[in-house]
């Protein structure tokens, strides 16, 4: 009996009565109110940071689409410009043919029929964005005319076109080919011309 209650007493001393390694203690508390606060304030911050970077990478998105689009229409309707500009002699020997034809014969079943396909030309270049420049009596624009001559003038102004050598053609409002004319130099009138001059005189 005695050696009974002495192991049981040794077995008591064995067990442990302080807090088991790695388990739960009774001083460990939940975070204070302010850190959760704190931690709250930091993630918000953050939201709004991306948020903020989401929309400016949307906008700029939308900005490249709309470049995209812009450059696409601009090839579309400069991209047989090339061709156009080939034609373009060959029309303004059709329309040098029919003037002289006319000049020569008048109107003829053949000069007719050359008109025809003349009006059928400018027809198709119209609808594909071109269109012949008016150019005879406007001032002188080194952007839209090639000057090849100068005519002298004493009733007029100096630098306005007197006659239209070769059209001058816009495609989509931009100069596809200048147009070749002749320019005005406005001179001084002879002295002598004029009243009281030699020409006035018996």
């Amino acid at each position: 009996m005695e050696q009974e209650q002495a192991a049981t007493r040794d077995s008591a001393d064995t067990i442990p009565t302080g807090p088991v390694e790695g388990g739960p203690t009774a001083q460990s508390t939940p975070e204070s109110a302010g850190d959760l606060r704190g931690a709250l304030a930091s993630k918000t911050q953050e939201v709004e940071r991306l948020q903020e970077r989401l929309l400016r990478l949307q906008a700029e998105f939308e900005n490249y689409k709309k470049r995209m689009a812009r450059e696409k229409s601009e090839f579309i309707k400069f991209a047989h410009e090339g061709l156009i500009l080939d034609f373009l002699p060959v029309l303004d020997n059709l329309e040098r043919a029919v003037g002289a034809a006319r000049a020569e014969m008048g109107t003829t079943p053949v000069l007719e029929g050359l008109e025809m396909i003349g009006r059928l030309f400018r027809s198709v270049l119209e609808k594909a964005g071109v269109k012949p420049m008016d150019t005879t009596g406007k001032p002188f624009d080194p952007g839209y005319h090639q000057a090849v001559a100068q005519v002298e003038t004493s009733h007029g102004d100096s630098n306005v076109v007197v006659e239209e050598i070769q059209k001058g053609y816009l495609i989509e409002g931009r100069v596809l080919r200048p147009a070749m004319v002749k320019v005005s130099r406005a001179v001084s009138p002879d002295p002598g011309d004029g009243p009281g001059g030699k020409g006035a005189q018996a």
